[in-house]
Formats: structure tokens, C-alpha cells, sequence
């Protein structure tokens, strides 16, 4: 009866034994993969607003636009998205050009500033813009039959796409309170063209007589945190 007895406590012992490894394994894997689902998990959001579209629409009678800018932080990488409207009115003694829009651009930026505490950034990075805009064209010409003339070129539904390569700052200046600017290198631009005019300005990427062109804006932002983020590795020696 004791031997009975005393295999009837081993086997609970042991079953004991094994239940307890099991609950540690998965403990364990629980903790790994909440490791690694945190890992992808956004930090914070910044959203803001470009600051020169609103002071050249402020200023100037020939350019009225605004840009907003958000970007998700996943710690060293960002996903960054923008909308904004563009138009001009340009005049001269013979023509009378006006076109107006709306684009986006949305891509991936890598901070090379990795252990900042106070995560300020230093990024390189690439976008896929594009726009939706309509244009018109008028212009004057002398008949020496009919005298003067005026010729009107319009489309509406205009579609433009590009690439750009981006670099830039972020720095924070008071708490949730932050300003950056943003460099562009603007290339591979495609276009919607008719044969009866062909797109002078596109919203969002700028004149069209060349092939490349450049882009700076400079944003005042406020990010929400989201979760704290994770501490930098440790270096091993």
C-alpha cells in the first residue's frame, strides 16, 4: 500500500513538474511575441503644416496653397503621408496662365539619429507623389484681318505622378511642440498630356520645362505619443 502510495505522489510530482514547464514555456513564447508584435507598433504620430505655402500665400497675389504633414513613428523608421493644394495665377502682356489642384505623397523615411533621448532625427528617405489639378491658358495674338485675337487652352482631371528622394530634420523645441524641414529631389514625372496643351505647373511637384526639380518645406508640428519607446540595445563589450 505505501508502494502504491508513494508512485501515486511521484506521478503527481511529476505531472506537477510538467505542468509548470508547460505554463513556463508558454509565458515564455507570450513574451516573445509581444516582443516582437511591440516591435512594429508605432511610437507616436507628428502632424503639421507647412509653414512657407502658408506665408507665400499670405504675401504674394500669384500662389495660394497649404500643405499638412504626418508621419508614424516606428521608433528608427517613419511612415510619412502629405496633402496639400497649389495653384498660381501668372500674367504678362500677351497670356494669362492659372492652374490649381491637389497632390499627395506618401513614403518610408530611416533616422540615422538612433539613440537622441530626446528623439530628435536626421532622416534619408523616398516618396511616390502625385496630383490631380486642372490648367487654363489664354493668350493674345494680332490678326492683320481680325485684328486681336485671344486663343483659350483649358483641361480639367489632369493626372501627374513622380518620385522623390527626401532628407531632413526634426528637432524638438518644447514638449509635444516640434519644427523640421524637409529637402526634395523631385524626378520621373509622368503626366496625363493632351497635344492641345501640355502641362505647364503640376501641383505638388512645380514646373515642367525640366526634368528633375527641388523642393524645401518647413514644418511647425506637435506629436502624440503613443507608447514609450523601446530602449536602445545594449552594446555588448
Amino acid at each position: 500500500m505505501m508502494l502504491n502510495d508513494m508512485k501515486l505522489i511521484l506521478m503527481i510530482c511529476v505531472s506537477i513538474a510538467c505542468i509548470e514547464g508547460s505554463f513556463a514555456q508558454a509565458d515564455e513564447n507570450i513574451l516573445k511575441t509581444d516582443t516582437v508584435r511591440n516591435k512594429y507598433l508605432p511610437t507616436g504620430v507628428r502632424i503639421g503644416t507647412d509653414v512657407l505655402a502658408l506665408v507665400r500665400t499670405r504675401t504674394g497675389d500669384d500662389f495660394h496653397g497649404w500643405e499638412l504633414n504626418s508621419e508614424v513613428d516606428f521608433s528608427r523608421y517613419f511612415l510619412a503621408v502629405d496633402y496639400g493644394t497649389w495653384g498660381w495665377d501668372l500674367n504678362s502682356d500677351s497670356a494669362s496662365y492659372s492652374n490649381s489642384g491637389d497632390y499627395w505623397r506618401a513614403g518610408i523615411d530611416v533616422n540615422f539619429l538612433k539613440n537622441d533621448p530626446d528623439q530628435n532625427v536626421f532622416f534619408l528617405g523616398a516618396r511616390y507623389g502625385r496630383s490631380v489639378f486642372a490648367e487654363s491658358l489664354e493668350v493674345a495674338r494680332f490678326d492683320p484681318i481680325w485684328g486681336l485675337l485671344t486663343d483659350d487652352f483649358y483641361h480639367s482631371n489632369v493626372n501627374a505622378w513622380w518620385l522623390e528622394l527626401t532628407t531632413g530634420l526634426r528637432v524638438k523645441i518644447w514638449k509635444m511642440f516640434w519644427v523640421g524641414y524637409t529637402a526634395r529631389f523631385k524626378f520621373a514625372l509622368t503626366n496625363e498630356a493632351t497635344d492641345e496643351m501640355l502641362p505647364h505647373d503640376i501641383p505638388g511637384f512645380g514646373r515642367t520645362d525640366k526634368e528633375t526639380a527641388w523642393g524645401f518645406n518647413y514644418y511647425v508640428m506637435l506629436r502624440l505619443p503613443l507608447r514609450k519607446a523601446p530602449p536602445p540595445p545594449v552594446l555588448k563589450k
